[in-house]
């Protein structure tokens, strides 16, 4: 049970900000500083950040519904969300950055790659693929 919260909870985050940011990529200037620079950019950043997210929370919602899914779903929230975690964390110690934004999203990170380590270690996480 614990383990389709958290993919619930991981559905609705990273599927919402990725159709978000689809649709909306100026946001990230306001919030992050990311601005694009042409046309391409505003690609970029649709696809990165939008595409990228809502996919991941579509592999989620993936990982509730059909039970051979929930492992793999689980394995690949450690590693985005451990390796996003990492390299912010490490820019932000190099640059002195820990804005609000910074924080949070260290903090989501973070506590996304731990809960998901600590679910892969229950039966429930599904069989081994």
């Amino acid at each position: 049970m614990a383990t389709k919260i958290f993919l619930g909870f991981q559905t609705f985050v990273w599927l919402g900000y990725g159709l978000y940011l689809v649709f909306q990529p100026d946001y990230l200037a306001e919030v992050a500083g990311v601005v694009a620079s042409h046309d391409t950019a505003m690609t970029e950043i649709r696809a990165m950040y939008g595409g990228l997210e809502a996919g991941m929370g579509l592999l989620a919602l993936c990982g509730i519904l059909k039970p051979s899914m929930t492992r793999p779903a689980l394995l690949a929230l450690l590693f985005l969300t451990g390796g996003l975690f990492s390299a912010r964390l490490f820019g932000a110690c190099l640059l002195g950055d820990f804005s609000v934004y910074t924080l949070g999203a260290l903090g989501y990170e973070g506590t996304s790659a731990l809960l998901s380590a600590l679910l892969l270690r229950l039966p429930a996480a599904g069989p081994a693929a």
